[in-house]
């Protein structure tokens, strides 16, 4: 059993970093895209939300989002972008997924599980920041 954790350890550590920061990018890329097609839908519902030079806040979600799952994905600079991520998601997750403003109690309830889902990424993203971007990546490989 212990040789079975042990070399369950290993696999981990080994892929672990890779298989996270894949994962990170298949959220983070298509967001940034779907905000390039819908661009002008997007910066309307920015705006129905009450935030100002949305055109601005919008092409610099999508250098966030875009730039940085680029980045997490190839393990270039990958802590820089997954901070950048994780301060980048505090106010959005506090705008968009303000549940306590929600009086009914289904959209209140989707609203909960998106934000605490918003935590659990900013978590995710505060471990890629503080171990870096693991053995697979364009760091490891000293093009960074």
């Amino acid at each position: 059993m212990s040789t079975f954790l042990t070399n369950s350890n290993i696999i981990a550590q080994r892929f672990g970093p890779i298989l996270g920061r894949i994962l990170f990018a298949a959220l983070f890329i298509p967001a940034g895209v779907h905000k390039i097609i819908g661009f002008s839908g997007i910066a309307s519902y920015m705006a129905s939300e009450g935030l100002p030079m949305v055109d601005v806040l919008l092409v610099l979600t999508i250098i966030i989002e875009l730039g940085g799952g680029l980045m997490l994905l190839l393990g270039w600079h990958a802590r820089l972008a997954a901070l950048t991520i994780a301060l980048f998601l505090i106010p959005v997750t506090v705008i968009f997924h303000a549940y306590w403003n929600i009086e009914d109690a289904q959209q209140m309830m989707t609203q909960q599980s998106m934000f605490m889902k918003n935590l659990a990424i900013i978590g995710g993203l505060l471990c890629i920041t503080g171990l870096g971007s693991g053995k697979f990546s364009l760091k490891a490989a000293k093009f960074s």
